[in-house]
């Protein structure tokens, strides 16, 4: 447990992972290591095996491999072993789930309904941005330049990004701005003078999809802004920059969307 241990201050100093992220490989590992499987191949394939048995899903199996290679290298890479047999262990195969996006009509339903400055203001940074709704809730009112049309914001990894504030968002911001609440140096105050939190944005989100039908959540409205953008004709470099996505081929996924909304509108058109 001590080299985990290690391991974990590792994740959080040197490769700045969220807090969320280093629960999830903690709870992994400790599994493994309290499931009593020693580092052979033979043990770590008969532990997956275990875990399929037991009905683990193909996505709960896939991200306990990836935490193992990720401890094992480490171990490799400080002398604690000479080789990681994690990487031989085989990936279950994952059913591709296109995410879920909405209407150019949806979003104009839920941007142009009358409400407060403060809610506008997270509507229009979700979607008109595509930030993750930790990116948001970690916002600081120096990150965010009106005159410059631009937002600093840190992603996955303490990865600094900047992404440009259209004018839609930036009117939203500038009339935030004016009535803000005090408070800390976050950008966004609820009224209690607090920061705003994930599960206030949550519920938020959740309730503006009532009005039109549908469950959404934060996210809904970053994959939305990415399938439009590509719809618009964006080239998806650019798309990958903008959602601050470390490899092109998760961007990538949203091309399949894009094709198969375009489908959708043909066939209803030519039935």
């Amino acid at each position: 447990m001590q080299l985990l241990s290690e391991y974990l201050e590792f994740l959080e100093i040197e490769r700045g992972l969220s807090v969320n992220t280093i629960d999830a490989y903690r709870r992994d590992l400790t599994d493994f290591l309290d499931s009593g499987a020693d580092i052979q191949i033979t043990r770590l394939n008969f532990y997956i095996r275990k875990l399929r048995e037991n009905g683990y899903t193909a996505s709960s199996v896939t991200r306990k491999i990836a935490s193992l290679r990720g401890f094992f290298k480490w171990l490799c890479a400080s002398g604690f072993c000479n080789v990681n047999p994690a990487l031989t262990l085989e990936q279950p195969k994952l059913p591709q789930k296109l995410p879920k996006v909405m209407t150019s009509q949806e979003i104009d339903n839920i941007l142009n309904q009358d409400t407060d400055a403060y809610h506008k203001v997270i509507l229009e940074l979700l979607y008109g941005c595509g930030l993750r709704v930790s990116e948001l809730v970690n916002l600081k009112t120096t990150d965010v330049n009106i005159q410059g049309r631009y937002i600093r914001c840190i992603g996955k990894g303490s990865k600094e990004r900047i992404v440009p504030l259209g004018s839609k968002a930036a009117a939203a911001a500038e009339s935030y701005l004016k009535e803000r609440n005090p408070g800390s140096g976050n950008f966004l105050i609820n009224s209690k003078g607090q920061s705003v939190t994930r599960q206030e944005v949550y519920i938020f989100i959740r309730e503006q999809g009532k009005k039109i039908n549908k469950h959404i959540s934060p996210h809904t409205l970053r994959h939305s802004f990415a399938t439009h953008l590509l719809e618009n004709g964006a080239d998806l470099l650019v798309v990958q920059e903008l959602l601050g996505h470390s490899d092109v081929s998760t961007t990538q996924l949203y091309t399949h969307i894009s094709k198969k909304r375009l489908k959708e509108v043909y066939f209803s058109i030519n039935k």
